[in-house]
């Protein structure tokens, strides 16, 4: 069944190392153990992304454990004025679980520690005792031009709807389970250049991309993400597609007020771009595709989205192209994380209209072989 959504709760992965239901559901109700991985560790990617956003700045700090690397970095962005972002990261060798990645979203922490990084992801529970609290500490030295960057930064998730995926390939022991947690509202501050940059739980949320899995070696994937406040109301959405097996379900949801909204296959039209169809390619492997390649793709130009259902319609005008690319022959990749403004409509289940204007998002168009 398209959209199959998943409501009990059960082992992640079977005896023989695969994923026993794919698709989508509300919360982690699937028990990821990295002991039932039988693929080698080598190949086990785990992660912790979290993004915070405000309209005029934002940050990106990324904790990794990529089995025979990892990569632990911090992204500051401005988007007015003069935009500017700038990525630091630091390269490990053969981590292969060393960083003990919690193995549910929803307790345990993480830290990393070196010479020039300290990065520290802390959850508690909510004063009210319903949700959580997530405390995220950032010290970059040297972070740009000899200048650090600190963050102190709280992220409040209240009981609510996310989006988890478990997603197969079409290869023995391959998977990925992948929540995102969105419309989390942010307090705190970040200093850079002198500056303090404050966030503002009324206007300002953050968004966690956590994922597990064993991955095959070339993939490509269309990721977009938003979390606003329309009037008191809670929105934001999760959006993509080209990874994985994704015959069972789509990773497309709305969220309003703390609620879920699945919707069906979104296209990213990316200027330029001829690359993976989300109908087409239901059940295939995301690998890499596009037109002239990904050189001739006209990211800071407007994109457009369209839905099956007809269920979103948005215009998408870039303001900043967060871009990193490493080649080194067997290992390489291609990031494109665009941020800018998104105008249009997204309907809910039961109907009702939400109606976007310039609101501040995240689309990114990735290509990696590692």
């Amino acid at each position: 069944m398209r959209n199959h959504e998943v409501t009990r709760r059960q082992n992640l992965l079977d005896s023989y190392g695969n994923i026993a239901e794919p698709g989508w559901s509300r919360r982690q109700l699937q028990t990821y153990r990295r002991e039932d991985i039988k693929a080698p560790a080598f190949r086990i990617k785990e992660w912790d992304y979290y993004l915070i956003l405000n309209k005029d700045f934002g940050l990106a700090l990324t904790m990794s454990d990529d089995g025979y690397m990892g990569l632990q970095s911090a992204s500051f962005l401005k988007f007015t004025d003069q935009p500017f972002e700038h990525t630091e990261t630091i390269f490990n060798l053969l981590p292969m679980g060393r960083l003990k990645m919690p193995e549910t979203s929803s307790c345990g922490n993480c830290l990393y520690r070196d010479d020039r990084l300290f990065l520290s992801y802390e959850i508690s529970n909510l004063p009210s005792g319903r949700g959580r609290r997530r405390h995220l500490i950032c010290n970059f030295r040297n972070f740009y031009h000899g200048k650090s960057l600190k963050c102190n930064i709280f992220l409040d998730e209240p009981d609510m709807d996310t989006m988890v995926i478990a997603t197969p390939w079409n290869r023995k022991h391959a998977f990925y389970y992948n929540q995102k947690i969105n419309c989390m509202r942010a307090s705190g501050k970040v200093l850079f250049d002198g500056r303090i940059y404050r966030f503002n739980p009324r206007t300002d949320f953050g968004t966690l991309d956590w994922g597990r899995g064993v991955w095959t070696y070339e993939n490509t994937w269309y990721w977009g993400t938003c979390s606003c406040d329309m009037d008191g109301h809670s929105f934001g959405f999760n959006i993509g597609y080209g990874f994985g097996n994704t015959r069972a379900a789509s990773e497309n949801v709305l969220f309003w007020d703390g609620a879920a909204h699945k919707l069906d296959d979104i296209m990213f039209l990316i200027p330029g771009d001829h690359g993976s169809d989300p109908i087409r390619d239901r059940g295939k492997e995301g690998k890499r595709r596009g037109g002239g390649g990904r050189d001739a793709i006209r990211y800071l130009e407007k994109w457009r989205y369209t839905s099956s259902d007809g269920r979103f319609e948005m215009d998408f005008v870039p303001i900043i192209d967060r871009r990193a690319k490493i080649d080194r022959k067997f290992i390489c990749s291609d990031q494109h994380q665009v941020f800018g403004k998104m105008s249009g409509t997204a309907i809910l289940d039961d109907g009702r209209k939400i109606v976007l204007k310039d609101v501040l998002c995240s689309a990114e168009h990735i290509y990696n072989r590692f």
